[in-house]
């Protein structure tokens, strides 16, 4: 088949579920929903962690950082998506998909590198308490989320430039419902070896490298925390860095299902429900998973509630 240039400005066609439409009238309620929930999540925490002046740490420091990031990332993908679900027109323009796929690689690249340096931030807090305040200093904190923030979509920028350079098949038809990496190389005509190579790399940069890093950091502190003698002191140590852990193995354990297993490990529609889970349902999970367990967070909101209440009833 001839090819045509992914620089064409035709558009694609996002597939996503159009093969089972009832599926797609239960996802466009049920992703509604989660995409309220995840906005009015997010933006508690940020809300929260600002108005709060005992909040004003580095750990919500970063975990602000996270539900800005969480909140652009979704509405990065959920409106284009549920615009899609509720009508028959599953198209995308040329100009949406590239801005789509370079803010999702930037901000999913971001995420990682960002819950690296929460995991130092942990490592700081638990293995070196003494020097916490020194190590973690108010410069440090800006320069680590730009390192984060920078670092993320450098790599989109290269991803995204290759990934567009590619010719691709004409009818430009994406089975997924966005415009993602794995899915746009798919419909490519031409040889992908050297941008499925640079993924590749991509993926050790940013997954393997930071991943490995997380885990080493939470070595370093289990046997920090082993060492505490009462029950007590261990219990909140733990406490500290069970939310961060938890929200690690939900966002890698996804991105390795999708990025890294073997392609015939599972079937599109597969890798679909995974894509749906780490882009839609994570974000909302987030500030559940920190507000559910963190208890400075729980008496944040009743004293702002609190005080709300009372100019209310002044």
């Amino acid at each position: 088949m001839k090819g045509t240039n992914l620089s064409n400005p035709a558009g694609f066609i996002l597939l996503g579920f159009s093969d089972q439409p009832q599926l797609e009238m239960v996802l466009l309620v049920v992703i509604s929903i989660i995409y309220i929930l995840t906005l009015m999540g997010n933006t508690t925490i940020i809300l929260v962690s600002y108005l709060d002046p005992k909040l004003r740490t580095p750990m919500y420091f970063f975990l602000s950082n996270l539900s800005f990031l969480d909140l652009c990332f979704t509405t990065s993908i959920v409106p284009q998506m549920l615009w899609n679900l509720k009508g028959l027109e599953k198209t995308i323009s040329y100009t949406g998909c590239v801005i789509q796929l370079y803010i999702t690689l930037g901000l999913g690249s971001t995420e990682c590198v960002l819950l690296t340096v929460m995991a130092y931030d942990r490592f700081s807090a638990i293995c070196r308490p003494l020097h916490y305040s020194v190590i973690m200093h108010p410069k440090l904190l800006q320069q680590l989320a730009a390192v984060s923030w920078i670092s993320g979509f450098v790599g989109s920028t290269v991803q995204t430039i290759l990934v567009f350079q590619l010719p691709s098949c004409s009818h430009h038809r994406v089975d997924d419902f966005t415009c993602e990496e794995p899915a746009l190389l798919k419909i490519a005509c031409g040889d992908t070896t050297f941008l499925e190579n640079e993924l590749s790399i991509a993926t050790v940069l940013y997954v393997v490298i930071p991943l490995g890093l997380i885990l080493v950091s939470y070595g370093h502190i289990i046997r920090s925390v082993l060492r505490i003698k009462s029950a007590s002191g261990r219990r909140k140590a733990f406490g500290t860095c069970g939310s961060h852990l938890i929200v690690v193995v939900l966002f890698f354990g996804m991105i390795i299902s999708v990025y890294i297993q073997p392609k015939s490990k599972y079937t599109q529609t597969h890798r679909k429900f995974l894509t749906l889970f780490y882009t839609v349902v994570t974000p909302a999970l987030n500030p559940l998973i920190y507000t559910l367990r963190n208890k400075e967070v729980k008496w944040a909101l009743k004293r702002l509630l609190g005080r709300d209440s009372r100019r209310g009833e002044k």
